[in-house]
């Protein structure tokens, strides 16, 4: 049976029958373009063997997608309503059961299915703590598409140096190489948003683990990047002196990892703090 696509009008209807008003707080704007959800799902590369996850499917609409390519989906949905109602509607456009998890995607502690992609559009006021945090967790996630708020797509795809560079685009690139892709349009949404959005794809750097060391550089890589953009018109060795003690213990480290004292945290690439964060260990 062919998976047939929601179409705008279906999608309101589906929101009347539950008594949904998209909410606000929960950054219910639901993608009613089939052809949009097509593009996310030819950009994410999924393939009939692939093991996705989503999160915040709505309505079904980008979950409709996903699954003409692979039968093995697990969507992670917080409103209750929406997550009772889902099977139901995939099933009457062609689909199988899939497995849909009723909670808050920051608890989500443990996926049995292993998902080696993810593909979510994600409210906009978590969606840089939702991605992290699955990069995190997750080591089995290798790649993915998340449609996010654009500048927040341009925060995370910047690189050192930019205007937009801070401490999404440093701790992303911890995991994972991340494109801004293309822009979205505010008409594919309903309701229609304030603001615009855009795709960005990520692919996790080779190996399990990420290149710049373990579990405890990683956490004192993070904490440096906080405090290096938490004082970003500071000099790094004013900006890390709390953390490290003093201006001159920062400075010392600076200087055993190379890093000039003066230079500023928007002018360093993650290679560059993890040195730090190895100078700082090594010294305790």
């Amino acid at each position: 049976m062919t998976i047939t696509m929601l179409g705008a009008s279906e999608i309101r209807k589906l929101a009347e029958d539950l008594q949904l008003r998209p909410s606000k707080s929960l950054g219910q704007n639901f993608v009613i373009d089939a052809n949009t959800c097509l593009k996310i799902v030819r950009l994410a590369e999924i393939e009939a063997q692939d093991r996705v996850v989503e999160i915040g499917p709505g309505i079904g609409s980008l979950t409709l997608a996903i699954l003409r390519q692979t039968k093995n989906v697990t969507a992670i949905e917080l409103d209750e309503r929406l997550a009772a109602r889902l099977q139901e509607t995939l099933i009457s456009h062609g689909s199988g059961n899939i497995e849909i998890i009723n909670e808050d995607a920051l608890r989500v502690a443990r996926l049995e299915s292993k998902p080696n992609k993810l593909v979510a559009n994600l409210p906009y006021n978590v969606s840089v703590p939702v991605l992290l945090t699955f990069l995190e967790r997750f080591a089995s996630i290798r790649s993915g598409v998340v449609m996010v708020q654009y500048e927040v797509a341009e925060r995370l795809a910047a690189t050192p140096g930019s205007k937009s560079y801070g401490v999404p685009s440093a701790k992303a690139a911890w995991w994972c190489d991340v494109q801004l892709r293309d822009s979205v349009s505010r008409s594919v949404f309903w309701p229609v948003p304030n603001v615009d959005s855009a795709l960005l794809t990520f692919k996790r750097h080779d190996g399990t683990e990420s290149p710049y060391g373990d579990e405890a550089l990683r956490i004192a890589t993070f904490a440096i990047i906080d405090n290096a953009f938490g004082k970003r018109r500071k000099m790094l060795r004013s900006a890390l002196a709390g953390l490290m003690g003093s201006s001159a213990t920062s400075e010392a480290l600076l200087v055993a990892a190379g890093i000039d004292p003066t230079s500023r945290g928007e002018s360093l690439d993650i290679t560059q703090f993890a040195r730090i964060a190895k100078a700082w260990l090594a010294s305790k």
